[in-house]
């Protein structure tokens, strides 16, 4: 069993594989988190994963599907990290995942460089702008907003944790997707693989999956569109496989 807090609930996710604490009030992890969880590489027996800026932990339980490896999870929001480690806990997962308390910025010199394989991170997507203009839940202001970490942190951040070969992936928005690039290549993480989003067909991208390897030569992949709803409102056959179905490898 686990324990719930005012408003918590435990959802499943992976058709029911597995479940993880939610709260309305705090945080509920949304389609962009479940997407990088599928299209990021991971090692299948064996590695050492991070996930930056993990939330509720869902990135880490969704990953424990796809790798043996070790996951390490971090996330600034001690209530946060909370949820995730009881989540963690919940699935029988505390062998595998790690749930760590922290600064991003702090992490390199926390669990050490130059040490993994794969790191993916659903970064704060907007610039931090006037306190009036932010949202007056601060859970959802810290996640939404780079108040305590820059797109440039992050990425300089997973370029320090990686090792050379090592692979780092990305959820972001597709107005940032020159910056992304610019600063994937200035750390050293050479973008190989880029897939856009789209709510449905004939309509523009709303998110960008992008992953780069470091150290590595100039080759990036194009990958075939992924359209979330289909005409009828209904989520498209690939996305139901990626929200219900098992994650492929």
């Amino acid at each position: 069993m686990v324990e719930l807090y005012a408003d918590e609930r435990l959802d499943y996710l992976l058709n029911e594989e597995l479940r993880i604490i939610q709260s309305p009030s705090v945080f509920s992890f949304s389609l962009d988190a479940v997407l990088l969880a599928h299209f990021a590489y991971m090692p299948i027996q064996k590695g050492k994963i991070v996930d930056l800026c993990t939330g509720n932990g869902v990135i880490p339980l969704l990953l424990s599907r796809r790798t043996k490896g070790k996951i390490i999870g971090i996330e600034i929001q001690e209530r946060l990290c909370d949820m995730a480690r009881r989540s963690v806990a919940y699935n029988g997962l505390e062998g595998q995942i790690e749930i760590i308390h922290g600064d991003i910025k702090e992490a390199p010199q926390r669990i050490g460089y130059s040490q993994y394989d794969v790191v993916t991170c659903n970064p704060p997507y907007f610039p931090t702008v006037g306190r009036e203009e932010l949202s007056k839940n601060e859970h959802f202001a810290i996640a939404r907003h780079e108040i305590y970490c820059t797109l440039e942190d992050v990425v300089r951040v997973s370029s320090q944790l990686l090792k050379q070969g090592g692979k780092a992936a990305f959820v972001h928005r597709p107005g940032r997707l020159s910056d992304l690039v610019t600063l994937m290549r200035r750390y050293r993480l050479e973008p190989k693989r880029l897939r856009f989003v789209y709510p449905k067909a004939g309509k523009e991208a709303n998110m960008i999956l992008i992953e780069g390897m470091k150290d590595a030569n100039p080759d990036l992949k194009v990958l075939p569109p992924l359209i979330v709803y289909g005409e009828d409102d209904e989520y498209t056959e690939e996305t139901k496989r990626i929200l219900y179905g098992i994650i492929s490898s």
